[in-house]
C-alpha cells in the first residue's frame, strides 16, 4: 500500500497563499540551497506525485524547461529534470491531458480512483493541493503531512486545509532545522483508513 503525503510550505499561521493565485511563489517563503536539496532528495524516493489542477499547471509552467536553464543553480535544474521525469497524476474537473509523464482522472469517483492508486502503489505518493488534500483527509486517505513551517505570520490568505473542521489527531514522525529558519515537520495522521478498509 502506498502512503498519500500532503507536503506544503506553510507560514507559522498554516497559510500557504498569501494572495490567490501566488502558487507557493510568495516573498514571504524562505528557500534557499539547503532546502532545495532536500526538496530534491525527497522528490528522488517518491513513487509517484498527485496535483491538484491549480498546482499542476503552476509546475508546469516553469520546471520543465528549468533543467536546460543554464542561468539557474544546478540544484533547481536537477528539481526541473525531476519533475519532469516523475509519474504524476493529474487530478481534474475540467482538464483531460497533460504531458511530462503525467495521467488524469477526474469526475465523481475521482476520490474512489485516488483509492484504489493507493492501495496498488508501493511508496510515498506526494499530494500537492489544498483542495486534493482536504478531500483525501475527509475519506481518511491521507496518511502524512510533510511541512515546511517558514518564520512569517501572514495574518491572511489561503489555509492549509480547505473547510475543515473535524479534530484529527497526528503523530510527529520527523523534523528538522534549516539555516534559514525554516523547520519541516512530518506528521502520520493517525485515522487514516488501511487497505483493507478503503
Amino acid at each position: 500500500m502506498g502512503r498519500f503525503v500532503y507536503s506544503m510550505n506553510v507560514s507559522l499561521d498554516l497559510r500557504i497563499e498569501q494572495v490567490p493565485g501566488d502558487n507557493g511563489a510568495g516573498e514571504w517563503l524562505r528557500i534557499d540551497e539547503d532546502l532545495h536539496r532536500e526538496a530534491n532528495e525527497r522528490m528522488r524516493a517518491l513513487a509517484l506525485m498527485v496535483h491538484g489542477r491549480v498546482v499542476y499547471e503552476a509546475m508546469e509552467q516553469h520546471w520543465p524547461r528549468a533543467h536546460e536553464d543554464a542561468s539557474l543553480p544546478e540544484y533547481m535544474r536537477e528539481y526541473g529534470q525531476l519533475w519532469t521525469a516523475k509519474p504524476k497524476v493529474l487530478v481534474s474537473r475540467t482538464r483531460r491531458s497533460a504531458a511530462h509523464n503525467t495521467t488524469t482522472i477526474g469526475g465523481d469517483d475521482a476520490i474512489e480512483q485516488l483509492a484504489a492508486l493507493r492501495a496498488g502503489t508501493d511508496g510515498t505518493i506526494s499530494v500537492g493541493g489544498a483542495t486534493l488534500a482536504t478531500q483525501l483527509l475527509r475519506a481518511r486517505l491521507l496518511d502524512e503531512l510533510l511541512l515546511f513551517t517558514h518564520p512569517a505570520i501572514l495574518g491572511f490568505g489561503r489555509p492549509l486545509f480547505d473547510d475543515y473542521d473535524l479534530p484529527t489527531d497526528l503523530d510527529l514522525l520527523e523534523q528538522r532545522m534549516f539555516r534559514s529558519g525554516v523547520t519541516m515537520h512530518r506528521y502520520a495522521v493517525q485515522d487514516a483508513k488501511e487497505t483493507s478498509s478503503c
